[in-house]
């Protein structure tokens, strides 16, 4: 897959979570087994879109990016990040955060580490 795809595609994932977090949390967070029973549990998935975002943003605004060091260094930050969310996701799952639906986010995160390490090694 060519730089340009696979940063819309991985930005365009990013940003629909940033948005539902940001807009629904009542409505996503109970999917995953999460309450959000105050405003201050509102506020931090609120807050958690900012991070969200920041992704989608990146990956969106450079699109454009030529293979290359720096397009290596970006697939290798997408991978860090991205392998974060591997590990923090298994430990809510594998601890009873996360239920129902939130077998998924592991996977999800796994998925996207894996393209994003195999677009890093094609730069």
């Amino acid at each position: 897959m060519n730089n340009k795809t696979f940063l819309t595609a991985h930005g365009t994932i990013y940003a629909v979570f940033t948005l539902a977090l940001f807009f629904a949390p009542t409505v996503m967070w109970p999917m995953y087994g999460v309450e959000i029973n105050d405003r201050y549990a509102h506020f931090l998935s609120q807050h958690t879109s900012i991070f969200l975002g920041g992704i989608a943003a990146i990956s969106l605004l450079l699109r454009e990016i030529e293979t290359g060091k720096l397009a290596k260094n970006l697939f290798l930050a997408l991978t860090i990040s991205n392998g974060l969310g591997v590990i923090i996701t298994l430990y809510a799952g594998l601890t009873g955060i996360f239920v129902g639906f939130g077998w998924s986010d592991p996977a999800f995160f796994t998925l996207l580490s894996v393209m994003s390490f195999m677009q890093m090694r094609k730069q």
